[in-house]
């Protein structure tokens, strides 16, 4: 591990101008991701910024009956919100669903959104480096001819086929998300839908925020059908463990007719993955399984799977209607 320096920031200024300061330097939060990235040597920072004493760790209602929720708010402290739980059930589900309570009781919200990919190509120890162009520009991406049962589906290119490992972004991404930062110039947001870039060429480029910025925290925005929602995550086994597919969705049924959805896929492609030939699939239709699935199969048809990741696409569609089968039940009651 490189030798580092560390900083506690006691206000934003303050932490702009540190990270402003150092070319190398990272902002931290509960470190649960970054920390173990410096171990295997892919982060290598000059300077850690710690930024758990600004004054980002709020969960407020907004104006126009949205809500804020501050970069630095904990995982569990997200999950445990009765207002999270009342009126977006999915995203307290999701966060509950990402990782062991320990890490839950350190990971920040807006660490979560910066986690970095968990394929084992680019989290290799540093003397095991197989070709990898998110760790190394321009040196190939060995998933493609090796192991690559969890990667992704969607959304892939030549360059890189790792997956986004958030559970909690998901089902922002189902919820229109806005992400807020802010940088020496000022203020800004970034919708969520453009927060995560494609992989393209530049896999190694995988946000949209500009040169030292800090995220300062998420705003939702309102939305009434968020409170019939639901998150339902796959993974190899029942304990602590990465999604293998995972499914945020919300679901307004009136009279048997769909009048909105909402949905997002994870663990399929380098970001969340918002199904939206699925949701237009599906609104103003009959809200039944068949219909389910024929959604859930327009919005697959795209997927470029490789040798062993086929499995993804069966368990998307099967996963997609159960959860609308659920909530199509549950409006019906």
């Amino acid at each position: 591990m490189r030798e580092f320096r560390y900083e506690r920031a006691t206000d934003m200024a303050g932490a702009l101008a540190l990270l402003g300061a150092e070319p190398d330097a990272r902002p931290l939060g509960g470190g649960t991701n970054l920390v173990d990235l410096m171990k295997s040597g892919v982060e290598r920072p000059a300077l850690l910024v710690d930024l758990r004493e600004l004054p980002l760790d709020r969960i407020e209602p907004t104006a126009d009956g949205g809500l804020h929720i501050g970069a630095t708010v904990t995982n569990s402290d997200l999950a445990a919100h009765p207002h999270v739980r009342s009126h977006y059930p999915a995203l307290a589900q999701a966060v509950l669903a990402g990782a062991s309570g320990q890490l839950r009781n350190m990971a920040t919200v807006g660490g979560n959104l910066l986690q970095r990919t968990r394929c084992g190509y680019f989290t290799g120890a540093a003397d095991d480096v197989a070709p990898c162009n998110k760790r190394v520009p321009g040196s190939g991406c060995a998933a493609l001819a090796g192991e690559h049962r969890n990667h992704a589906v969607l959304g892939a290119s030549p360059h890189c086929v790792a997956v986004h490992p958030s559970d909690m972004a998901v089902a922002l991404a189902a919820f229109d998300a806005v992400v807020a930062y802010e940088t020496l110039d000022g203020p800004g947001e970034l919708p969520l839908a453009e927060f995560y870039r494609p992989v393209g060429k530049t896999p190694q480029a995988e946000t949209a925020l500009p040169s030292g910025a800090l995220i300062t925290g998420i705003v939702l925005p309102p939305a009434p059908i968020a409170a019939a929602s639901r998150y339902r995550k796959v993974r190899e086994r029942a304990s602590y463990a990465f999604a293998i597919g995972s499914l945020a969705a919300a679901l307004d049924v009136r009279d048997g007719i769909v009048h909105e959805v909402r949905l997002a896929f994870g663990a399929v492609a380098s970001r969340p993955w918002r199904a939206r030939q699925a949701e237009h699939a599906l609104t103003g239709g009959p809200a039944e399984a068949a219909a389910f699935a024929a959604a859930a199969d327009a919005e697959l048809a795209a997927a470029r799977p490789l040798p062993h990741n086929a499995y993804k696409l069966p368990l998307m569609r099967n996963l997609a209607v159960s959860v609308l089968t659920e909530l199509a039940e549950e409006a019906a009651r």
